[in-house]
């Protein structure tokens, strides 16, 4: 009975489109405009008034991303919370937000690392990859590696210096965060901070399927931030829920977590935390102290 499944599995991997796998990666979500604060729908939480950022210190903007073999840049949108006159002297974290949906429903964690140790203590970047939110284009894991970039290259021309850089990787966000901590570009992040990360595509095919299959046969992505990790020699800190049923802790942030070989890492494991919830089930008084002595250590 179990060598008939496994067959089964075998033949409806076989005949399945390799892009499916890829397709649940990217759950963008188009728009017309940024709510924001009056955006309604499923938040993983909402934030009190106290965390309330004033409406001069909210920029939308667009950016030009290209990837060095693509002829055309394509049209994305970012937000940076803070004052852009001050960017050269501040500390900026650059936020890479996760699979789901767009900007508007990654705007109260934006808001809670905006107010880390401190009300607006931090300038707070992200952006929407192509295909998502506003952002022009269709989202694939070079565009991504491109659009983060080209957010970097816009802090870089406002002055800020690579000891003032943060880069915080959410989930699928992780990839772009670890993959220009390891490989930069523009500028060189100073630390790297990991939520939820994911290991690989094979673990996410192994984890998906239950059959250690080549992750070529269900997806073409390359993620191996279990592998990349090994390069980034800068301060590193790991969170991850225990109750985690999208990302395993185990089989994709611990491996990463136990592969990084740089000067400092720090763990920060959130029991009954499921994907998604570590600010809520860690405090956000709690998880906000912890990020603010990883950032200012």
């Amino acid at each position: 009975m179990k060598k008939s499944y496994i067959l089964f599995a075998l033949l409806v991997v076989s005949f399945s489109s390799c892009f499916k796998l890829d397709s649940q990666l990217f759950n963008n979500l188009k728009c017309t405009q940024y709510l924001l604060d009056n955006y309604t729908g499923t938040q993983d939480f909402i934030l009190d008034n106290s965390y309330k950022i004033p409406d001069s210190l909210i920029h939308i903007f667009t950016l030009q991303s290209r990837e060095p073999s693509e002829s055309n840049a394509t049209q994305i949108y970012a937000i940076y919370i803070g004052d852009i006159s001050k960017i050269a002297t501040d500390t900026v974290i650059m936020y890479c937000h996760g699979n789901k949906w767009n900007m508007d429903f990654y705007w109260q964690r934006a808001k809670l690392l905006a107010n880390t140790g401190n009300k607006n203590q931090y300038g707070v970047l992200m952006v929407d990859y192509r295909g998502y939110g506003m952002s022009s284009g269709t989202p694939t894991e070079d565009g991504m590696y491109a659009d983060v970039d080209a957010a970097l290259q816009w802090l870089n021309n406002k002055g800020l210096s690579n000891s003032r850089l943060m880069i915080y990787g959410f989930s699928l966000g992780s990839v772009p965060a670890t993959m220009l901590t390891a490989h930069p570009r523009t500028m060189t992040p100073a630390k790297l901070i990991l939520e939820a990360p994911f290991a690989s595509s094979a673990t996410l095919v192994n984890d998906a399927t239950q059959l250690d299959l080549p992750p070529s046969y269900v997806t073409t992505f390359k993620i191996d931030n279990a592998d990349e990790i090994k390069l980034v020699n800068q301060p590193f800190m790991w969170m991850h829920g225990l109750s985690d049923t999208f990302l395993n802790w185990q089989t994709n942030g611990l491996v990463v977590y136990n592969n990084y070989q740089g000067i400092y890492k720090e763990k920060h494991l959130i029991p009954g935390a499921d994907h998604g919830e570590i600010p809520v089930k860690d405090g956000f008084v709690q998880y906000s102290s912890d990020l603010y002595a990883f950032i200012k250590r």
